[in-house]
């Protein structure tokens, strides 16, 4: 009994560790971010705060949560409350499958876990934008959310594609497979459409349409503020740390404790803040054009021609 006491004990340490490790993240990810566009930009960052403004995460942080909060009149008070902690648990929930060693989400169907807590992800939008009670919140919301759940379709099937290859459902299987040779090798075709996706997830340029100032005026969080606004904020980019974590290790993981793994991870997260800084944002009708007429016709011919394949090298070793 002890023994079970013991391991339940670790368990709940090592999550809370990593939770204050995703918040250290976070806010590294967002000087980080500044900076590469500042140099892009030809211009200077954050370089105040402290050496090369190290700790202006940290000031931007304290700034916000001392910020006043407002509530909105006629608003769903509780829903409008509850909805950032909603979204923000949900991706906290997302990383409890991280691989360390002492992990309770370790079991064969963990990609099925996985599949329900980013689909739920539309239910936080759906809550923030309708509960404000303001017409820019709910048009953003809805914009969103029609974003999302199209291009949740082509990330799933992407992301199904890699697990047929090793006839598992268990997430971490994809690491036994990569001991001599990348997954990218296999899975490039696909691949492309998963980092597609994972960006229109993500609202990330070309696909942040729901932060278009000119039209929506920053979209489904322009009524939130102080700690709420800074909860949003925490999950859209722990979700782009664990989402660039995900598709490093599907296709370029040999090693978690090789720091190669976490240099390729930094490049991911440096090509996301580069798109942003390169591309234009799209319209939303060629948004939703480029998925149904586009990425899932061709992820759907990818996803029979691997099927067909399969069936074939099977017939071949049976005879």
């Amino acid at each position: 009994m002890m023994q079970i006491y013991i391991y339940l004990l670790s368990n709940f340490l090592m999550l809370l560790l990593m939770l204050i490790m995703i918040m250290i993240n976070v806010a590294f990810l967002t000087l980080f971010e500044r900076k590469i566009l500042s140099y892009i930009h030809y211009r200077k960052g954050p370089n105040k705060i402290s050496f090369w403004g190290i700790l202006q995460p940290f000031s931007d942080a304290m700034k916000l949560l001392f910020k006043e909060m407002f509530i909105v009149k006629n608003s769903n008070m509780y829903i409008y409350m509850l909805s950032p902690f909603f979204m923000f648990m949900l991706i906290m929930s997302l990383w409890m499958i991280y691989p360390f060693k002492l992990n309770l989400i370790n079991w064969n169907f963990n990609t099925l876990y996985l599949f329900c807590l980013i689909s739920m992800g539309v239910y936080g939008l759906m809550l923030t934008g309708w509960s404000s009670n303001s017409n820019f919140a709910m048009l953003g919301s809805i914009r969103s959310i029609a974003q999302s759940i199209s291009y949740e379709i082509t990330f799933s099937i992407s992301f199904l594609l890699s697990l047929f290859l090793i006839n598992s459902l268990n997430f971490y299987n994809i690491m036994i497979y990569q001991k001599f040779m990348w997954m990218i090798i296999f899975t490039w075709p696909f691949s492309l459409f998963l980092l597609m996706s994972m960006l229109a997830e993500l609202n990330r340029t070309p696909f942040d349409l729901s932060e278009g100032e000119s039209e929506l005026v920053s979209g489904f969080n322009i009524e939130y503020s102080s700690h709420s606004f800074t909860l949003i904020f925490l999950s859209e980019y722990a979700s782009i740390l664990f989402m660039m974590f995900m598709f490093n290790m599907m296709n370029f993981y040999f090693n978690l404790f090789n720091m190669i793994f976490y240099l390729i991870l930094m490049f991911w997260l440096m090509f996301i803040i580069w798109m942003r800084a390169t591309l234009p944002r799209m319209r939303y009708d060629l948004l939703m054009f480029l998925c149904w007429m586009y990425m899932l016709p061709m992820i759907l011919i990818t996803f029979m021609f691997y099927m067909l394949f399969f069936k074939f090298m099977i017939s071949m070793i049976m005879f």
